[in-house]
């Protein structure tokens, strides 16, 4: 069973060069894709253990991971490499991460059709082995169904209101978010006050 969903074969070599460098540094991967096109992009999604990563720790990685990339010299196409966190409605590359966000609602695609479908939209119940585990609505009534994560293509959180709120109250317990940022939303939110006579 592969640890991290990836699309291709090419996503998969990628990671396997990529991950022991970020690792090294004290971060996870989260997703590799090589997204091909008129303009070929290597995005690399990676965070700290505790989910937080800062705009220079996406620097230091990119020259790490430039550096390896040179070495092995896997694209054969000019490409621009983009190093970034993986953001609130984030996907969800790993079997932990269906643990971790057990709750919440996801998007889930498999590769193969299951009972006639390949997408899936629900609320996350952890896993079971080697089994993502999703709450769909089947005939108007909630139904837990296993999908294997060998089977899935590609998976992500769907942008909530609870998920929102949640992520950010977490950033803020853990002291990664200043309150005061809270107050400067509320305010533009709320319009400055006028004053009265």
């Amino acid at each position: 069973m592969s640890d991290l969903i990836a699309r291709s074969a090419m996503d998969r070599r990628l990671n396997e060069i990529i991950t022991p460098t970020v690792e090294d540094m004290g971060f996870e991967v989260v997703r590799v894709r090589l997204m091909t096109g008129k303009e070929n992009t290597l995005q690399v999604m990676a965070q700290r253990p505790d989910g937080s990563i800062e705009v220079d720790d996406c620097a230091r990685i990119s020259t790490a991971i430039s550096a390896v990339l040179d070495v092995e010299d896997p694209i054969l196409e000019t490409y621009t490499l983009e190093v970034s966190s993986p953001g609130i409605d984030r996907p969800l590359t790993r079997l932990k991460d269906f643990d971790r966000w057990s709750g919440y609602v996801a998007k889930i695609e498999t590769e193969q059709l299951i009972d006639g479908r390949r997408r899936f939209k629900g609320t996350l119940q952890g896993t079971e082995g080697g089994e993502v585990l999703i709450e769909i609505e089947e005939h108007g009534d909630p139904l837990t169904i296993g999908l294997q994560f060998d089977w899935l293509s590609d998976a992500k959180l769907v942008l909530t209101e609870d998920l929102i709120r949640d992520v950010l109250k977490g950033r803020k317990d853990a002291g990664q978010i200043d309150e005061t940022q809270f107050d400067e939303v509320e305010t533009v939110l709320d319009g400055p006050d006028e004053e009265k006579d």
